[in-house]
């Protein structure tokens, strides 16, 4: 049976997803994996993506170009020299996952992936843990309890050595409701974090110079759908996405459409990902 090549501390490694998942009922992480053409998908996530994409028919666009900013957003991590990550919220893996981006760059990379949906988790330890895969831990923790995700002995010893980390926040912290305290969460997760140490995020935007009346309308409705999910949707606007990098340095270019951080975005690409903001940040 295939082994995960690292040898760290285990979480619940062997505990079985629970039996009352609801595979008929959409998933973030699926519908998701879906538009970025995962093969980790059942039918209600695909009629869930097909509503999306009535709402907002950029939407499989969008989504792969946040894809593609996380790509860019680790390399940009991995050649200023971090070599660990802690991606929280991860979703399923697909082509183009956090350690694949960041081995090119340095062999010696560790990433400890997070996820709190037991099925999402089968998933990772299953599509990561083979041979030849560079060193891995899957834990299952939430990130609206961010001490369950630094207590995790997989994650300690990731923070073990004092080496600067990446934290990468892609497109999950729109599923955390205001009074879950997203923002408390990102700096408790980013306090043990020493200096050069990175953030990475990506979030839904309802309200910025690229939105108008329209797309927040727009927005509204796809809140609405994902109601029908087993994770609400909460879009905010550019002020308080922009908030959790308080305290950090906020690389070039800035807050931007995820389409037009670190590349040279097509009008289309920029119209994709008007709602959709990235943005990385240093901890000095």
């Amino acid at each position: 049976m295939p082994r995960r090549q690292a040898t760290w501390p285990a979480d619940d490694a062997n505990a079985a997803p629970s039996a009352a998942l609801d595979l008929d009922r959409a998933h973030p992480a699926r519908i998701y994996n879906y538009l970025i053409g995962g093969k980790d998908h059942f039918a209600a996530d695909r009629e869930a993506a097909h509503a999306l994409q009535r709402i907002v028919p950029e939407s499989r666009d969008a989504m792969r170009l946040n894809r593609a900013f996380l790509a860019r957003a680790v390399r940009r991590a991995a050649e200023a020299g971090i070599s660990r990550f802690l991606d929280v919220g991860t979703g399923i893996p697909a082509p183009g996952h956090t350690h694949e981006v960041a081995v090119q760059i340095r062999p010696d990379t560790r990433v400890v992936y997070v996820d709190r949906d037991p099925l999402v988790v089968t998933h990772a330890r299953a599509l990561v843990a083979h041979p030849g895969v560079p060193a891995t831990a899957v834990v299952k923790a939430d990130v609206r309890d961010p001490d369950s995700v630094l207590d995790a002995p997989a994650v300690a010893e990731l923070l073990g050595d004092g080496a600067p980390v990446a934290l990468v926040l892609g497109a999950v912290l729109h599923f955390v409701d205001d009074a879950d305290e997203p923002h408390a969460a990102v700096r408790r997760l980013l306090e043990p974090l020493p200096s050069g140490s990175m953030l990475i995020v990506s979030h839904v935007c309802h309200g910025s110079q690229w939105v108008d009346a329209a797309d927040r309308a727009r927005a509204d409705q796809v809140a609405a759908l994902y109601r029908e999910t087993v994770d609400r949707l909460t879009p905010r606007d550019s002020g308080p996405i922009e908030a959790f990098f308080d305290g950090l340095e906020l690389l070039p270019p800035g807050l931007v459409p995820c389409a037009a951080w670190d590349a040279e975005a097509t009008v289309s690409e920029l119209r994709a990902t008007r709602g959709f903001l990235g943005g990385v940040g240093v901890k000095h």
